[in-house]
């Protein structure tokens, strides 16, 4: 015992001896001895500017993290769930809930063993015990069917995977909202189906986590919004991004008034690579025999067999909204989130199809302007599938301007009212941020695929919770089951769901009838 603590001892000496050195040495050289000095004076000045400029914004520089409430809850209700279309997102909404391929985790514990940055199955073991069974499984793809009801039967409970009886496989999926074994219904199928799907789970009474866009049209969306208003379900629309905590800092940021009055906000995509256009690679296995395309087809135009229209839907306005609905959604709800707009007077756009020359007839450059002339701002949204240059998304005020992705950064405007007494005291410099957020993260995980990439840069992959890092997406499902065990309202709920959706149809009317449209709330249409 006393040699281990000699040990000790001697080992701590050995450290104050080599600290020691090193200073004697840094003294004895006039440059580094000098450079240690200034740059321990500069540490002392750039610290004491920042708490400055902190104590001058009203902002704690150790603010605690904060989740929506829906997240800080659990219960003991069991829900039993259903969904209906299990491709990648489906699957990965699964997983959201706990019910996880053997196959999937298979390949991340490769992952992990060949990249230790890979942290995506520790952060899936990690998650919360949804609490939930996963009864029912549709889709008209088999395969994709067979997998979701291999999923059913691993499931995450409190931190280990456990085999447990699975779900029932229906073919169609109005036999699967009949179920009594069925309380709510996840609905991840292309979006012309979402309307017709949801409405008929509003009328079977199950709650709905519906994934965007929200509806194919502006008529669609009224109709759902109304069908949900009168009955009791709890409705979450699939932004995920609600849960993101810099998304949170930011409202905050603009309840302060730290930017003063913003009249613009530029939000973008941009993208460059096949499957980010959604070239989706076509399985060799796929045809008529394992796909019922009459059910795929549901309210769309009658087409023969295709199989690219199938696991490609997104290049086509039969089934799908385009860059409207798939990626400007996303960039308008995060705005809407941070600035409460609500839907726009007036909508213009443009674009053409300029790279994906493959038989769509959706846009791969797209842009959209929208008018509030009630708030005296505009939103701006600029797209391109053709090149990956980071553009932003970023709120112009005239004292300072803000940008938000997975962090978020305020800077100073030059001209500002508001600052000019820091910029005459040197304390805030052009272009330097007043100060920045960035969730916990100690390390940079790996990203897979440019999807992955961009995904990641607009804060649509992981937050942190109590210091540790968590899949939005898992959040946002828990936030949405928990609402329904306490019957109160989810952050995207219908209300939300409805302004997105008639704001990206608005865009979307505007490219095909090239002109400005305009919505009239009184009668509820575009104009």
């Amino acid at each position: 015992m006393m040699s281990l603590e000699k040990d000790k001892e001697e080992k701590k000496k050995n450290q104050r001896l080599r600290r020691r050195d090193i200073l004697l040495s840094l003294s004895t050289l006039p440059f580094l001895g000098g450079f240690f000095v200034a740059w321990l004076k500069k540490r002392k000045y750039d610290e004491s500017k920042k708490q400055a400029i902190l104590k001058e914004l009203g902002i704690s520089p150790k603010a605690p993290a904060i989740l929506p409430e829906g997240t800080l809850k659990r219960s003991n209700q069991v829900i039993r769930l259903g969904i209906i279309g299990v491709g990648s997102r489906g699957e990965h909404l699964l997983r959201c809930a706990g019910f996880v391929h053997p196959d999937w985790l298979e390949n991340r514990k490769r992952a992990a063993k060949l990249n230790p940055l890979d942290k995506s199955l520790e952060i899936f073991l990690s998650q919360e015990d949804a609490n939930c069974l996963l009864t029912a499984v549709c889709d008209v793809y088999e395969p994709r069917a067979e997998r979701a009801l291999m999923a059913s039967k691993y499931v995450l409970r409190q931190g280990k995977i456990v085999e447990e009886k699975g779900a029932k496989r229906y073919r169609f999926y109005q036999d699967l909202l009949r179920s009594p074994d069925v309380d709510a219904v996840i609905i991840a199928t292309p979006d012309h189906l979402h309307a017709p799907m949801a409405l008929e789970a509003v009328a079977a009474g199950k709650h709905i986590y519906l994934e965007k866009c929200m509806t194919r049209t502006a008529d669609e969306a009224v109709k759902l919004y109304d069908a949900v208003k009168a009955s009791r379900i709890v409705f979450q629309l699939g932004h995920q991004q609600r849960q993101q905590e810099s998304h949170v800092r930011a409202r905050e940021i603009i309840k302060r008034g730290l930017l003063g009055r913003i009249t613009l906000v530029e939000t973008t995509t941009n993208r460059n690579s096949p499957e980010g256009a959604w070239q989706y690679e076509i399985p060799e296995e796929a045809g008529p025999h394992n796909i019922d395309w009459d059910q795929f087809l549901g309210p769309a135009p009658r087409r023969p067999f295709d199989v690219y229209r199938f696991f490609r839907w997104r290049c086509w306005f039969d089934y799908g909204t385009g860059l409207s609905g798939d990626l400007l959604s996303h960039e308008y709800d995060a705005v809407n989130q941070i600035l409460e707009l609500g839907i726009p007077k007036y909508a213009v756009a443009s674009g053409g199809i300029y790279f994906f020359d493959d038989g769509r007839d959706v846009p791969d450059v797209f842009h959209a302007v929208f008018e509030y002339p009630d708030r005296e701002m505009t939103l701006i949204y600029s797209a391109t599938l053709a090149s990956d240059r980071y553009r932003g998304r970023i709120f112009m005020g005239h004292d300072a301007w803000m940008e938000v992705g997975e962090t978020l950064t305020v800077t100073a405007d030059p001209e500002s009212t508001r600052y000019k007494e820091l910029y005459l005291a040197k304390l805030v410099e052009p272009a330097v941020p007043l100060f920045s957020f960035r969730p916990g993260a100690k390390g940079i995980d790996t990203v897979t695929s440019a999807s992955e990439r961009y995904f990641a840069t607009r804060g649509l992959l992981y937050s942190y919770k109590e210091g540790k890092k968590v899949d939005i997406s898992h959040l946002h499902v828990l936030e949405w089951l928990d609402c329904i065990r306490q019957d109160r309202e989810p952050s995207c709920n219908i209300d939300r769901g409805f302004e997105e959706a008639i704001t990206c149809h608005m865009a979307t009317e505007a490219y095909l009838r090239g002109r400005r449209v305009e919505w009239d709330p009184l009668n509820r249409r575009i104009i």
